[in-house]
């Protein structure tokens, strides 16, 4: 028997190599020498072997270690060889990598090396989660409501329970893979498996198909389901209704309904959290003096007092009459914006004039009384 050549001469890599380019030169000799590419080539045959088998060596940390202290002794020659009775997971995966750029295919547990796969009967699968977008006015938004939703959905067949066989009658087994859900189909040396394209890879088949869901076991009902939208959801918040999704195909669970919340915006108030902002506007007198004016709120009409010397843009806070928290935990504020109207000479008239000249006039310069007094004479 010729002796074993070094694993490193075999890939065309020098001992210090890293691993990412001992995986590159493995695929490029895997290319190279496949038996597929290379029919009845007896010497393409062998390197390809000798190259997955120094691969399954040098990508083992463990084993490149005592191959690299004892040689082919430590490894015991070709242990973890794809092609041997052990079997490396992880060299397989590059192995079938390989494999799948040269056929087309991927590979799944029933590739010939090893593994196993069901027989007979279907999986049961979870149905498909649901979106449903529902749109809010700004105070069902902050009060919360009940809505109700019509949902279009695939439900289990009531005529076969969700079978998708005349009569509720048990499938067969797949004539074509004899249950496997797999076909194998010889490459050269080696037994590969694909899903059978008979029975999809469920390993069994209908022979009388449920002429209301047509074999597929479930129908698309419309629904109408009840929800009730709690106090204080925010444009974007999203409810998720577990089980009110897609029934799942032969008895697997139902998925979930996801609702995604849109809010309208409101014409007077806008929202920050569990604040609700809004804005007044005052003259430049009731600024000055004070005044107190009613402004709306969610709960209704309330007192705004606006104290002296109020400035443009100063905010006021009405304590409790925003928006009620998620979870119950107390309510946010209603902050009201002043703005001052500062009017232009030409909408004010010749009065009005005379009487800002004269308070302009007055300054800083001592004036008996009160001064409020004496500005609330001034502007009547």
């Amino acid at each position: 028997m010729a002796a074993k050549r070094d694993y490193y001469q075999v890939l065309g890599v020098p001992k210090s190599a890293p691993l990412g380019d001992i995986k590159k030169a493995y695929r490029r000799l895997a290319v190279r020498h496949h038996p597929d590419k290379n029919p009845g080539d007896s010497q393409a045959e062998e390197r390809f072997k000798e190259a997955a088998e120094a691969y399954a060596v040098l990508s083992d940390r463990d084993k490149r270690a005592r191959y690299d202290r004892l040689g082919h002794a430590g490894v015991g020659g070709a242990a973890g060889s794809p092609f041997s009775g052990g079997f490396d997971p992880d060299v397989f995966g590059d192995f079938a990598d390989v494999l799948g750029d040269l056929f087309g295919f991927s590979f799944g547990v029933g590739v010939g090396v090893g593994g196993g796969r069901r027989r007979g009967g279907r999986v049961a699968t979870r149905g498909a989660d649901l979106r449903y977008d529902l749109t809010l006015s700004f105070e069902e938004a902050a009060f919360g409501s009940d809505q109700t939703l019509r949902i279009p959905r695939l439900e289990a067949c009531d005529d076969c329970g969700g079978s998708g066989s005349a009569g509720n009658k048990p499938p067969k087994a797949c004539a074509a893979c004899g249950g496997r859900g797999q076909v194998r189909i010889s490459q050269g040396f080696l037994t590969i498996a694909r899903t059978c394209p008979q029975c999809g890879g469920e390993g069994v088949t209908v022979s009388d198909p449920c002429p209301a869901c047509r074999g597929e076991g479930r129908v698309e009902r419309e629904r109408s389901l009840e929800v009730k939208i709690p106090a204080g959801v925010d444009h974007g918040s999203r409810l998720r209704l577990s089980g009110e999704g897609e029934q799942g195909r032969y008895g697997g669970p139902a998925g979930d309904l996801y609702v995604l919340l849109r809010v309208e915006p409101h014409e007077r108030f806008r929202r920050e959290g569990a604040e609700v902002w809004s804005e007044v506007t005052v003259s430049y007198p009731q600024a000055v003096l004070g005044t107190a004016l009613p402004v709306e709120t969610l709960h209704g009409e309330v007192a705004l007092e606006v104290p002296p010397g109020t400035h443009h843009g100063r905010e006021i806070r009405l304590h409790g009459k925003g928006i009620e928290r998620l979870g119950g935990i107390g309510r946010g504020d209603h902050v009201v914006r002043v703005e001052v109207r500062v009017p232009h000479p030409r909408e004010l008239g010749e009065e009005e004039v005379e009487l800002l000249r004269r308070l302009a006039e007055m300054g800083d310069q001592p004036v008996k009384g009160r001064v409020f007094d004496k500005v609330k004479k001034m502007f009547g």
